[in-house]
């Protein structure tokens, strides 16, 4: 991509934006070289683990980056035996610190099944080191002190120096408490001159202390003495600060000497914590901009759903649904320099680079972009007062360089194409530059003014007009793209709404063509007709929401009940399997006392009418139904496919298969439910495959399945009436108690008529209008008597 092109779509300020949210300097010196890629490889794979990071965001809200240092210097100079001061080891540590809690943090997460293969991998390449970690942090705190347990050493000199210190102190505290101490001394105090404690003596009593004279004040009244009495105590403590020094310099030899010793290591997970650095701050900076990752191809095509300009408050901006690449390749945006145009411009260019550059887009999730090879734009007012070029000449220039790379990979926009010369060659000239562009395969988006350009999106195949609409009510754009409607000259109408007497305004009609009035009422009709038909898709999409949301609540009860079912049979034959239990035992019991009866009182029963009386209560039992138990040894061995009709065991319902899911399991059509039904609890009943002569008439009973809705919407009045009545008594047939008739709102004119005849069929018991959650007026509920 050209410096230039980015410069001028403001990619700049987007990776401006994006630095607020790195960690360290690193992530942002990785921003600052950020630049859109060409290879479709890359910016997929950027995407995904911008994608993979957002996915951590949703999740856990934040990462643990905070403490990253740029400590490339450091580790450097120590691969060369350099000594490290305190400072820069403690930033070592602390960037050890990040790297292992990173680590651990995304393994973490890997263990919770997410799937993160992009981060795993920079995680898996971060080095534990714990034990440097943990040596510099016990010898050197979080200010750069080095810590009196740093050495055992330097803990003992350190207390012997501290030891010196308050000797000192107390020799000079005894001397500014003395008898003559207020008169001598400027002022009772201790302090510190060339590292040797001193006290203030005035000029006069110089020779009463004796000593060093270290420093004076400025007037030349106080001399600050060392006494004679410390001296001694003063040069002891001075060769234990050299001591403390030496141990110092020690122990930050050794722990640069073990820095030194894994130098490959920190390298390596420097650049992986500025890679995880920089990944983060794209998925931060996406969720500020409540953005989304777009699906990338390499076919030209773009489809952005609300798309916004990145660079303008969320809460002011107009989102536009942008589409490019498909039907048409070039969009020509006509009317008026009322606004909005140039921003559109810019949203398709800005949210394209931003794309390629692995940034998620300020777009709905499903908004898809191209890789293009190159994005060329010629915005703006480009006069050169250097260059002694007019704003066309400038244009221009532009252009024409423009065209000297342009392919089928390209990305163009135009902005105001032909303006600043004369309005019929200009015209001419963007009619031109445009053709040379769309042979070329470029995918071309343009802004123009002229009226002259609006055929030209009629006239050219794979070439669209759009606008930006324009409220001629409150005289202000709303900065909505109208996309298949050409933009239209709003002068009269604006004149009138700011009082211009409607006399001039007819006089002025006068002068324009007829042509011209027809053509601006054809885009009147045609962006009233858009608004409508924008409207009726937003009825259109909140009634396919309900109907989605009533079919799972229809299923959910449907399975609900056939669970309730098969728990009412469960315990049914349980308790007449009792019934029989104990039926059997009576009937036992009363031939025994039969029996009992023939032996004691020989009366005259014969052994087969006992056998025959018993067999007589075996067939007055209960039969319970044992098929569903039985089913799997009995039914017939059957290779499924897909169509046939079968019986689903559990449901005791019939369906049709539709495809295999697994090695021994189907989706099976029930009605208007599919589910997954394993082979086992099928059984075949017919095939759908073989050729059947159609009968001259069809009984259809219960088991014909019939949809619980119809749709009538888009049907002609006297066709819908029939659907309706032939429905009916589908539905009557299935057995269905209530159905309901989709008919849309519209004029109402359908509705009416399909209501006037429910209401006289004989077996509707009353109707009503459809909820707010089953569809409102544009749905009419039946209940059958």
């Amino acid at each position: 991509m050209q410096e230039k092109i980015l410069k001028t779509l403001e990619f700049d300020k987007i990776k401006q934006l994006l630095i607020e949210h790195a960690s360290s300097t690193l992530g942002e010196r990785r921003i600052k070289e950020l630049k859109p890629s060409s290879s479709f490889t890359e910016v997929v794979t950027m995407q995904e683990e911008t994608d993979e990071a957002a996915q951590v965001l949703r999740l856990k809200g934040n990462v643990p980056l905070s403490g990253i240092y740029d400590i490339r210097p450091h580790i450097k100079r120590a691969a060369i035996g350099g000594i490290l001061n305190p400072i820069e080891l403690m930033q070592i540590a602390s960037t050890m610190y990040v790297g292992r809690t990173m680590k651990r943090f995304i393994e973490g997460l890997i263990d919770e099944e997410m799937d993160l293969p992009i981060l795993a991998e920079k995680a898996e390449q971060i080095a534990v080191l714990t034990s440097l970690e943990h040596q510099i942090k016990n010898a050197i705190d979080d200010n750069g002190d080095v810590l009196d347990s740093a050495s055992e050493t330097l803990r003992h000199i350190r207390q012997g120096l501290r030891a010196n210190e308050r000797r000192i102190r107390e020799k000079l505290e005894g001397l500014i408490r003395s008898r003559n101490a207020a008169k001598m001394l400027s002022d009772a105090i201790i302090t510190i001159r060339n590292d040797r404690y001193v006290i203030p003596v005035k000029q006069e009593y110089r020779s009463n202390y004796g000593g060093i004279v270290h420093d004076q004040s400025s007037s030349g009244q106080t001399l600050f003495i060392e006494p004679q009495s410390i001296v001694d105590l003063n040069n002891q403590l001075r060769e234990w600060h050299m001591k403390e020094q030496q141990e110092i310099e020690r122990i930050l030899s050794e722990l640069s000497s073990a820095v030194a010793e894994v130098v490959d290591d920190l390298t390596i997970m420097l650049e992986r914590l500025a890679d995880l650095d920089f990944i983060f701050a794209k998925a931060l900076y996406g969720r500020a901009m409540k953005g989304s990752k777009p699906t990338m191809n390499q076919n030209g095509i773009i489809r952005l759903f609300k798309a916004r300009h990145p660079l303008l408050p969320i809460d002011k901006v107009v989102a536009n649904d942008i589409s490019l690449g498909k039907d048409y390749t070039s969009i020509v945006i006509t009317g008026p320099n009322t606004g909005g145009k140039t921003i559109t411009l810019k949203t398709i260019g800005l949210c394209t680079l931003m794309a390629q550059a692995g940034l998620q887009i300020p777009a709905l999730d499903g908004s898809e972009l191209a890789v293009f090879t190159d994005v060329f734009a010629d915005i703006g007012d480009e006069q050169s007062i250097e260059q002694s070029l007019s704003t066309f000449s400038s244009h221009m220039v532009n252009i024409v360089e423009i065209l000297k790379h342009v392919n089928h990979e390209s990305l163009v926009l135009f902005d105001e194409l032909g303006a600043g010369t004369d309005p019929q060659e200009g015209a001419a000239l963007a009619i031109s530059i445009l053709d040379e562009v769309y042979q070329r395969g470029a995918r071309v988006v343009a802004t123009t003014h002229y009226p002259e350009l609006k055929a030209y999106g009629y006239n050219r195949e794979g070439v669209v007009n759009a606008s930006v609409e324009f409220d001629v009510e409150t005289l202000k754009p709303t900065y909505r793209l109208l996309i298949g409607v050409p933009g239209r000259s709003n002068a009269f109408e604006i004149s009138r709404r700011l009082g211009l007497a409607n006399n001039i305004i007819e006089h002025a009609k006068s002068y324009v063509g007829a042509d011209t009035n027809q053509v601006e009422n054809m885009i009147a009709a045609l962006e009233k007709a858009k608004r409508e038909a924008e409207k009726e898709q937003q009825e259109a999409r909140e009634l396919v929401k309900e109907a989605e949301k009533m079919h799972r609540d229809i299923q959910k009860r449907m399975m609900e009940f056939y669970e309730h079912r098969d728990q009412l049979y469960a315990k049914a034959e349980e308790k007449a399997a009792k019934v029989v239990d104990a039926a059997k035992e009576k009937a036992d019991e009363i031939i025994r006392d039969l029996r009992n009866m023939q032996m004691n009182t020989r009366a005259n029963v014969k052994e087969h009418e006992l056998i025959d009386a018993k067999k007589r209560l075996e067939e007055a039992a209960p039969h319970l139904d044992k098929t569903r138990k039985q089913l799997a040894s009995q039914k017939r061995q059957h290779t499924f496919t897909a169509g046939d009709e079968v019986k689903v065991i559990s449901f005791n319902q019939k369906g049709t298969l539709l495809e295999k899911v697994g090695d021994h399991e189907w989706q099976v059509q029930m009605g208007i439910m599919k589910m997954k039904v394993k082979e086992s609890d099928l059984e075949f009943v017919q095939s759908q495959q073989k050729v059947v002569t159609k009968p001259l008439a069809t009984v259809k009973g219960k088991d014909y399945h019939v949809s619980l809705e119809l749709d009538l919407r888009g049907e002609r009045y006297e066709d819908a009436l029939s659907k309706v009545e032939k429905y009916i008594d589908d539905a009557l047939l299935a057995g269905y108690p209530r159905v309901s008739i989709i008919h849309g709102k519209g004029t109402g004119a359908l509705r009416s008529g399909v209501q006037e005849y429910l209401k006289h069929h004989r077996s509707v018991k009353r109707i009503r209008l459809g909820d707010a959650g089953e569809g409102g007026s544009g749905v009419t509920i039946v209940e059958f008597k």
